[in-house]
């Protein structure tokens, strides 16, 4: 009886489980399987050129971002700048992301969702920051990094979009 219980078990709530997962990640659909390109210029006059893609992995509880960027202080050099992973906590009920760059840093920090709209909240130093990607349509994203408190930006810090390139 206890094996039955068992094998009951594991058929019917385990892939609940993981479809939980999946969908706790739902924000990224439209942005896993292509590659997005984005020029600007940050606040200081810095450039920004970055090339992402995202991939779904193990079994969709994951969503790995490959982004390349300039790879030296100098924004001379350009190639694969970091690897990112993005995963559901069930633990702590939340999205947490980490960035691991060239430059040997961790960025990590916490995934939020507002309608088709992706917030990334993390550390900077002493500054909390966010990213958002604001969706326009399938193929286009109004990217904005600085300060967001209280569903306001307080001081932003770049503004550009990110467009599909390769799906």
């Amino acid at each position: 009886m206890i094996k039955l219980k068992t094998y009951l078990f594991i058929m019917l709530v385990w892939p609940i489980t993981v479809l939980g997962q999946q969908y706790r990640l739902y924000g990224f659909d439209n942005l896993v399987n292509k590659t997005w390109k984005a020029d600007g210029v940050w606040s200081n006059g810095t450039k920004f050129k970055q090339e992402v893609s995202f991939n779904y992995d193990l079994n969709k509880t994951l969503v790995i971002v490959n982004s390349k960027g300039f790879i030296n202080k100098e924004q001379t050099a350009y190639g694969n700048r970091s690897h990112g992973v993005r995963q559901f906590n069930a633990k702590q009920n939340n999205i947490q992301f980490w960035e691991f760059d060239v430059f040997g840093d961790v960025t990590q920090g916490k995934v939020s969702f507002k309608d088709k709209d992706i917030y990334y909240h993390y550390h900077y130093g002493d500054t909390m920051v966010t990213d958002c990607w604001e969706y326009i349509n399938d193929n286009t994203y109004k990217f904005t990094v600085g300060s967001y408190k209280n569903d306001k930006w307080e001081s932003i810090y770049l503004q550009t979009e990110f467009k599909v390139i390769y799906k």
